[in-house]
């Protein structure tokens, strides 16, 4: 459905996003997961045709994005970092302006209406002022704003940016039933739960370059190892570190071990060298790696660090 080909954009001596490739199926729920100015905001302005790259293509259905009349503007909906709302009008006055912008008139603009306010459960709410909306509720906002025509292709730029919980799980929940409904959606985020929680495929870009793409569990394949497992720092765990540094790999943060076994290296013989030291069981807190230990393992920074 989306194909990018060798795309690069620059601002000035920065270059934004460098010799990407991508191809986005019809109905997937895509996730661009890095640090912010990794290039992601650019890749979303370029897909929905606001920009144009210094050198390679984007086809939307077939069709390039490139040019004002080249592709079909009603199968695209764009959910922008920056809330795209007036805040001095009431959120009706907002959605019918966003509505009659994609032509919608009429029953079928206040059919639209309803359901979008209904959608972002703000029934109550469509004739009060943007400006007393809360965070979280002009995000929801922002987001209903975007499907007003039913597009058939979404792009979220890191759209639960400073929401509360309440608001980030009701945008988490509308998301997803759009996508089982078949919208086909692309979410960019710098948090790791983001993209495992929503995400079927998932890119890793950093630096305008997408240094790793696919599901969650082709990702973690390319980790080293298979498994974490924690524990506190102490003179009882002390006699450990000798023995696991030449299985695997010991870092020590904020006063706790995590070891990080080679691949092969089972961990009942873990288990097994504890249990000798005799070190009970509840000390150890083994999980599976994240996408935080990737990026790690890609690119030397935390993602959160970078």
């Amino acid at each position: 459905m989306l194909a990018l080909r060798h795309v690069t954009k620059r601002f000035g001596s920065i270059t934004a996003l460098d010799d990407v490739s991508l191809d986005i199926a019809p109905g997937e729920f895509f996730g661009l997961l890095g640090p912010n100015g990794a290039g992601k905001s650019t890749l979303m302005s370029l897909v929905a045709g606001l920009r144009t790259p210094e050198a390679g293509t984007i086809t939307l259905a077939g069709q390039p994005v490139a040019g004002s009349a080249s592709v079909d503007r009603r199968n695209l909906g764009l959910v922008p970092q920056t809330i795209a709302l007036f805040p001095e009008l009431t959120a009706e006055e907002n959605l019918s302006i966003f509505g009659e912008l994609q032509g919608l008139r009429g029953p079928a603009l206040k059919a639209a209406l309803d359901d979008a306010f209904t959608a972002a459960q703000l029934e109550d709410r469509r004739r009060s002022l943007v400006k007393t909306f809360s965070g979280g509720m002009q995000r929801r906002l922002n987001l209903v704003a975007a499907l007003l025509h039913r597009p058939k292709f979404l792009l979220c730029d890191e759209p639960t940016v400073g929401v509360d919980p309440q608001s980030r799980n009701a945008i988490f929940e509308h998301l997803q039933q759009l996508n089982r409904a078949g919208i086909t959606i692309i979410y960019s985020t710098h948090y790791m739960e983001e993209a495992e929680r929503l995400c079927s495929r998932i890119s890793i870009i950093d630096h305008g370059r997408i240094l790793a793409l696919g599901t969650l569990d082709d990702l973690l394949t390319r980790l080293p190892f298979e498994d974490e497992i924690t524990f506190a720092a102490t003179p009882a765990t002390a006699p450990l570190m000798a023995q696991l540094t030449a299985v695997g790999e010991v870092t020590t943060v904020d006063g706790s071990h995590r070891f990080r076994p080679r691949s092969g290296y089972p961990l009942s013989a873990f288990f097994g060298l504890t249990e000798s030291l005799g070190l009970p069981p509840r000390l150890f807190v083994s999980q599976r790696p994240t996408l935080e230990a990737l990026f790690l393992h890609l690119t030397g920074r935390k993602l959160r660090d970078a």
